[in-house]
């Protein structure tokens, strides 16, 4: 969990290096070159649209890229609880308790 202001790719290393991913499915703000080469010696597939201004874009799987809007989708349900969307829990445990919540509410479909 970071601040809300700070950009999901700068802590995306630490992360990516907690796990053995076989790809990652990341939108165009993790086309850094720094994530593709860690992705690259693990021998991990990036699944990541190029930039629009890469000089030489790389090629991605667009099929497996599709799949990133399942992910997508349940963070847009979630949004939908205004307590998840706006933050009000000032601590990490219980924003954490949260989210869990509305995750179960989504898998039981109440």
């Amino acid at each position: 969990m970071t601040v809300g202001n700070r950009h999901d790719s700068q802590c995306a290393a630490s992360l990516i290096a907690t796990v053995e991913p076989k790809c990652l499915l990341g939108d165009k703000a993790y086309d850094a070159d720094a994530i593709r080469e860690d992705l690259h010696a693990r021998d991990a597939v990036a699944v990541i649209p190029p930039k629009a201004n890469r000089k030489a874009p790389a090629a991605f799987d667009k099929e497996l890229y599709k799949a990133r809007s399942a992910v997508e989708c349940t963070f847009n349900l979630l949004k939908q609880a205004r307590r998840f969307a706006t933050r009000y829990e000032k601590t990490l445990r219980n924003y954490i308790a949260v989210v869990t919540l509305g995750c179960v509410m989504l898998w039981l479909r109440i």
